[in-house]
């Protein structure tokens, strides 16, 4: 049987998560920054991907912790480049997994 609170609940979520992320991007063509906050905004997907990796390079693997410093020295040397966020975080991936998979 349903529960139709958690339902509306969920919704709720929804909307609360959704509009925050939405509202930028719709806006962002409107709206005009200076050039420094225009540079600062582009450095932030840089700096996100910096927040989702560096964790993950000493806790990727307890036993063998170079394969995490390899795959996050690919990934800031790809972000040094300025590749797109996704070619950094694939190539992180396939440095590592060509790691596990050699040695």
């Amino acid at each position: 049987m349903l529960n139709y609170k958690v339902i509306v609940l969920i919704l709720g979520m929804t909307l609360v998560t959704y509009i925050p992320r939405a509202l930028p991007a719709m806006l962002s063509e409107k709206i005009h920054f200076r050039p420094k906050m225009e540079k600062f905004l582009n450095l932030i997907p840089y700096t996100a991907m910096a927040a989702l990796i560096f964790p993950g390079i000493f806790t990727v693997d307890t036993a063998r912790p170079e394969i995490g410093l390899i795959g996050g020295t690919v990934a800031a040397v790809a972000a040094w480049l300025k590749c797109p966020l996704v070619i950094c975080v694939l190539a992180a991936i396939a440095a590592d997994l060509l790691l596990y998979t050699v040695f």
